[in-house]
């Protein structure tokens, strides 16, 4: 069982907004970019990043160089991309329900669905495994809940099993065949 340790990118003024960015290509929001630390156990780890400019810069910020992995890309939200929830609420009244009550195989028009997520990211935690080289990854929080997901076997539907925070670092151990448990979760990155 190998350990990898997936953070969530620095705060964009999509973000702010409440837009989906999904693969867009938003750079961070120089207003609110925050003092982050790597945890000094993490020290060691081989680093990896998506290849959306959000995540490689704050694997800057962190003061890592890491490889780009396509894989590690947040979950396409096709046509919403862009939009906020309200936004979409108002424009698709009753459809935005009825998807979401899909849990792991919603999916927006052109989009991805969070099972399709867990499908492109499966191989790349079997292949980390299989390096048995401890790893962090600077990804989305698409990518991070549906790892999470497998973690804990929630299926997306009603509130999550644990509240996740977006600054921190989350923790797993996977074996061979790509299946993550947890290790350690909300572990803080904020500078005390």
């Amino acid at each position: 069982m190998t350990l990898v340790a997936l953070i969530r990118h620095m705060p964009t003024v999509w973000n702010a907004e409440g837009r989906l960015q999904g693969q867009r290509d938003t750079s961070l929001d120089p207003a609110a970019i925050p003092v982050w630390r790597l945890p000094p156990d993490l020290a060691g780890f081989r680093f990896l990043a998506s290849p959306l400019l959000r995540c490689r810069m704050t694997a800057e910020c962190l003061g890592v160089t890491p490889e780009i992995d396509q894989r590690l890309t947040e979950m396409s939200w096709g046509e919403w991309e862009g939009f906020t929830l309200p936004e979409l609420r108002d424009r698709f009244r009753g459809t935005l329900d009825e998807l979401e009550a899909q849990g792991l195989d919603f999916r927006a028009p052109g989009g991805e669905s969070p099972r399709d997520l867990q499908t492109r990211v499966t191989p790349l935690l079997a292949e980390i495994a299989a390096a048995d080289v401890p790893t962090a990854a600077v990804t989305h929080k698409g990518v991070i809940r549906a790892v999470f997901a497998l973690a804990t076997g929630w299926d997306m539907l009603g509130k999550p099993p644990y509240r996740l925070s977006w600054s921190a670092a989350h923790l797993f151990r996977v074996d061979r065949a790509g299946h993550p448990t947890v290790e350690r979760l909300n572990w803080s990155l904020e500078a005390r």
